[in-house]
Parts: C-alpha cells; structure tokens; sequence
C-alpha cells in the first residue's frame, strides 16, 4: 500500500524541515516555501495540506485563511482536507473563516502535529 500524501506549505524552512522529518516515515511529504504549489495541486493530489497562515512570499493580499477559503469554495477541490499552521493567537476563528478542516497552534509538539495529522487524513 502506498504512503498517504501531504502537501506542506510552509516558508519557515526549520518548520518546514521539521514537520517533514517527524512525519516522512509514515507520509510523502511535498513540501514548499509558498503557495505557487498550488498550481499543481490535481497533480500532487494530497491526503491533506498543511497551511501555513502566514505567507510572506504569496501575493500581499492573501494569506492561509484566504487561500484555504479558496480551496474549500472551489468545487474541484474543496474534498482536500486543509489544516492551518499557525500563531495567531485568534487560531480557530482563522481556520473557521477559511473554512479549513482543522488548525494546529505554533508552537506545537511533534505529538499534536501527529494527531493533528491521522485526525485529518482519511
């Protein structure tokens, strides 16, 4: 059986790496610094994407929340389950007003990011 895929959208790389290397025995990770991944999304066609809430590369005006709204809206995609990473400190309103499937509060201990993650991953 093949591993389940995530996509990780993340442009801290110590965070990136991080979640990457606790999670890359048991998934395939795809993992990028900004939201141009996106583009690809049918093609990488993950189990879950983790989000980043802060993107400092993305275009100015949109950040996780708006990005995961998108997903969720879109009739293509919106079966992608979306978790927002993040330290906002108003986390769940964020992850509800982007219509995302869960959150994970920064900073987290590896064992939240794995629950986190089998919660989400079907």
């Amino acid at each position: 059986m093949s591993k389940k895929r995530i996509l990780l959208i993340e442009d801290d790389k110590d965070i990136r790496d991080t979640i990457t290397f606790a999670l890359q025995g048991d998934y395939e990770i795809t993992s990028s610094d900004n939201a141009r991944i996106l583009k690809n999304l049918s093609e990488i066609d993950p189990h879950l994407i983790l989000l980043d809430n802060w993107l400092t590369d993305w275009k100015s005006d949109a950040n996780g929340q708006q990005l995961s709204k998108e997903i969720k809206s879109n009739p293509a995609t919106s079966h992608y389950p979306v978790v927002i990473v993040s330290a906002v400190s108003n986390i769940k309103e964020t992850a509800d007003a982007g219509l995302s499937d869960g959150y994970l509060k920064k900073p987290f201990e590896l064992k939240e990011l794995e629950a986190i993650v089998k919660k989400h991953i079907r």
